[in-house]
Order: C-alpha cells, then structure tokens, then sequence
C-alpha cells in the first residue's frame, strides 16, 4: 500500500495484486489459483477503502456464512487488529473503525441479510459457488447510491455465472478480468505441484492449478448429461411455441426457495422455455400472479406431495390454497431422491433448455453434487444441501411427470384463472391484428 496507509495496514502485496489494488476500474473479475493470496488481497483492499474513506460500509460475501468465519475472518482480524481503534463485532462478523466505516462478512447462503443495505464496495469470494443472481438483484441496487464497486474472485468451478462474468470483463473497456494460473504468479514451488498432480486427477489438476474452466465440478450428479447438452446444440433459445401447452413444475417454498419450470413437451422434446424463482418472502399468491402474467396458455402444473401439508397460518393445505387462487395442482408421485435423480439424468437425453430465459437454472443444476464424508474421505449417496437443491428438485419432479405434458386443450380446467388467462391473450391478439 503507498501513501499515508502505509503506516497504518501492515500488509506486503504480492507482485500479481498491485494490478488489483491499483485499478480504478469499478468492477473487476480476478480468476486465480489455489493459494494465490486473493482472499487476502481482498480483504486488505477493504480494509484500504475503510480507512481512507469515513462512514462507509464494505461487505465480503463466501458461499456460505460458515465459510466465510472460516476463511476470512482470523484474516480481517489479523491485518484490521494492527490498526488503532478497531474493533470487531464476534457475532456479527464485523469489523468497526475509528472513523465510522465497517467491514462485514456474509453468507451467500442467506440472501435476505444483504437486502436494504448500503454498500462502497463488496467481495464476491468462490463466486462459482454462489447464486448468480445475488450481484444483480440484491448487491448491484446496494452499490447505487454510492457507485460502490465489486470484486469477483474464485478457481473455477465449470462453466457457469463466473465464466460469463471473466469473460464479459475481457470485452468491456470499464471492466478489469485477470486470469492467474500458477505460471503466472510463480508462487508454488514445482516440487509441490510435481506431487500434486501425482495425487489429484487431470481435471482437478487442470481446474486448481491453471484455472480451467473447462472441468466439472467433482460429485456433480449431471455433469456429463450438461455437457451433452452444450454439445449436441440442445442449450440455446427455444421459443414458446404457442400450439403447445406449457406446463409448470414447482418446487415449494418460501422466498428463493419457491421455484418453477416452464415446460412444453412434443414428441420426444420436453423443452424448458422459462424458469422463475421467488425472492424475500414470496409465497404461493405471488407465484400464481407471476403465471398470469407470463403470456402462456397452461396445461398442468405438478407439485411435490407436501403441498398436501397443512400450513399452520391458515389450517388449510397449499393445495386448497393454490385452488382457491384457481390453479389445480396434480401432485408429483413420490421416490426416493436417488431414483429420481437416475430419471433425472435420462430426462436430458430429451430436454431442450433455453438460454435467455434458464441460464440461472442450469448454473445451479450443474453445481447439484453429492455431500462428502470428511471423516471417511469419500462422497455418500446424498445431496450436498445448498442453493442448487430447490432447482434440482424441479428437474428431478419434471423427470417423473414429463409423459404426462399432454397438448390435449380439452383436458385443461375450466377455472376461472384460464379463462381470465384466454380472455387477456385474445384482447391482445386483437390489439395487434
């Protein structure tokens, strides 16, 4: 660090960081190595801007709460406590300055703590393993008021939201996208990468070592059926094709949690034309409203079999609710998870997936992978239960229901909610006529 906070943060950056510390730039994407010294990097960058600026607020955000205790809170501690009048917050992972600003880390595994507030800058670490919609919907409108920046870091986890974001810094002028492999930075010694790669895979090599994004994540259920997808041209715009049904998948929850499919099915084809997901604390009456406006002639809706729950508010089941809102639901037969998954991965086989409309979704997909037992060093046959799992569980529902996505008009209900959805599309025909 130059100038008066040379005095204060006792950090040395590494040659590769000055590029970093140094860019004006707003928005920066730094691809990096295992053991590159990026969560460091990062951290010092924050704790730079909270010393030099007063009153201000900077967030550090991991894929998950745990994580980021785990890896970066002894660091904040360390380089933060050296500086006078520090003091952190244990409970709240905080740290605050003299002079008014903060530094707090989060989880990405908990949205909702990030909305509302406002933000000078913010540190996306590991962010392939992140939601991809949490910089666009929560964090870009935290950054306005202040034109705050983002920090994108990670090692590559296949293809997906970090991908894109590298490669979209590389083609705009006000971006800066670095991409670090050990070559570049000189920081692992060749003896120790010698032995590493005697003990890891090609893949894992290739994806630690030299960033490549090019290998699947390890334990991933679909990995080989997305790559078949990419391949064969099947991940691409599919329209909605208005002689065909659509037909929604749901996975019910509460906020993110509360997710839906839209599928239209012809001869060996199921095609994913549109994914929508809730937010906050959206429920059951917001979903059905988002249907409505979305300009599809349903078929059936499919919901797994607790929305025969009863929910303890209101004494009634979803089910009785969604039908009172005038959808009627067929409920999902219920199997074990692994079964489902075994379908699942015989339903891309068929599955066409739109890349406007879906991308979010198959990110997420992608990065469904079985848990790993640490204690005996090996993955067990069940999922690992994060972000990913609501999405997952739509595609694993669409797997046992997908034969029947009929186009057959006759069968629809003759609720009101189709009617009102018939009438509105046939004033807009006329509009344009």
């Amino acid at each position: 660090m130059t100038g008066e906070t040379t005095k204060i943060i006792i950090y040395t950056p590494r040659i590769w960081t000055k590029i970093l510390h140094e860019s004006k730039l707003r928005w920066k994407v730094v691809v990096a190595h295992r053991r590159s010294g990026k969560t460091v990097a990062c951290l010092n960058h924050l704790i730079r801007d909270a010393v030099q600026n007063k009153k201000t607020k900077f967030a550090y955000i991991a894929p998950t709460y745990k994580q980021s205790k785990n890896v970066a809170w002894d660091i904040l501690k360390e380089y933060a406590g050296k500086i006078d009048g520090v003091k952190f917050n244990e409970s709240e992972l905080r740290a605050d300055f003299k002079n008014g600003s903060r530094i707090t880390l989060y989880g990405a595994d908990n949205p909702d703590s990030l909305r509302g507030i406002g933000l000078w800058g913010v540190i996306f670490d590991e962010y392939s393993q992140q939601p991809s919609n949490i910089f666009s919907e929560i964090i870009r409108p935290a950054l306005a008021d202040h034109k705050g920046y983002a920090i994108w870091i990670g090692t590559p986890k296949g293809k997906n939201e970090f991908h894109r974001l590298y490669n979209e810094g590389l083609q705009k002028e006000d971006w800066l996208s670095l991409k670090l492999t050990v070559d570049d930075t000189g920081l692992i010694d060749p003896k120790e990468l010698e032995q590493a790669r005697n003990t890891m895979s090609e893949d894992e090599f290739e994806q630690e070592w030299y960033c490549s994004f090019e290998s699947s994540i390890k334990g991933a259920y679909y990995a080989r059926q997305i790559g078949e997808l990419h391949r064969s041209g099947r991940f691409k715009v599919v329209p909605y094709d208005e002689q065909l049904a659509v037909h929604t998948v749901w996975d019910l929850g509460v906020g993110s949690n509360l997710a839906i499919g839209f599928y239209q099915a012809t001869g060996n084809e199921v095609r994913m034309i549109d994914y929508w997901e809730g937010s906050n604390k959206d429920g059951l009456p917001q979903a059905i409203k988002i249907l409505q406006e979305r300009p599809y002639l349903y078929g059936k809706h499919f919901a797994p079999h607790d929305i025969n729950h009863t929910e303890q508010g209101t004494g009634k089941t979803k089910l009785d609710t969604a039908k009172d809102l005038g959808i009627d639901f067929e409920v999902v037969p219920s199997m074990r998870v692994g079964h489902g998954i075994e379908q699942g991965r015989l339903l891309f086989n068929r599955l066409w997936v739109d890349t406007g409309n879906c991308s979010f979704w198959l990110d997420a997909i992608s990065q469904y992978r079985q848990r790993w037992d640490e204690k005996r060093g090996m993955f067990i046959e069940e999922p690992y239960h994060d972000w990913t799992n609501h999405k997952a569980d739509i595609h694993r529902y669409c797997s046992l229901v997908w034969e029947n996505m009929t186009n057959d008009f006759t069968e629809r209900s003759e609720s009101e909610f189709y009617r009102k959805q018939y009438n509105r599309l046939k004033n807009q025909d006329n509009r344009y006529a």
